[in-house]
């Protein structure tokens, strides 16, 4: 049980896009319920990963530079300290094929760009309820 003097800890997303106002956005959207970690490619997300055991929901896009989600998920599938952490993708692709490829790879859930901000939220926490009952 939480004392008053104690917050309820919120639980810790780890958003990962290159383009500085996506991530602007959508930390935006998700501060108040949620503490977010923000990158802007994919090596620096298998880093932060690296360093905060208590990520329990990526948001990942598909295009970037360096290292696609695609890569990154794979990266994150292959290591047995973050398999279990639910991935969303985020991205422009629209084609079923593109959200086909990203589940057969391990995401949990593929929205599309622009963000619908109620949806966004909805599969955010609906992810991490799971998360936390699978746990």
């Amino acid at each position: 049980m939480t004392s008053a003097s104690e917050a309820p800890v919120k639980p810790v997303i780890l958003l990962v896009d290159d383009a500085p106002e996506n991530l602007f956005l959508i930390s935006s959207l998700l501060k108040d319920s949620y503490r977010v970690k923000a990158a802007t490619g994919g090596t620096r997300a298998l880093e932060i990963l690296g360093n905060s055991p208590d990520v329990g929901l990526i948001l990942l896009d598909v295009m970037m530079p360096v290292m696609d989600g695609y890569q990154v998920l794979q990266a994150i599938k292959d290591n047995p300290l973050t398999r279990d952490i639910p991935v969303i993708f985020l991205t422009a692709l629209g084609e079923g094929s593109d959200t086909a490829h990203g589940l057969s790879l391990g995401a949990v859930d593929y929205l599309s760009k622009p963000v619908d901000a109620p949806m966004l939220l909805q599969r955010v926490s609906q992810h991490l309820r799971r998360q936390s009952s699978a746990a």
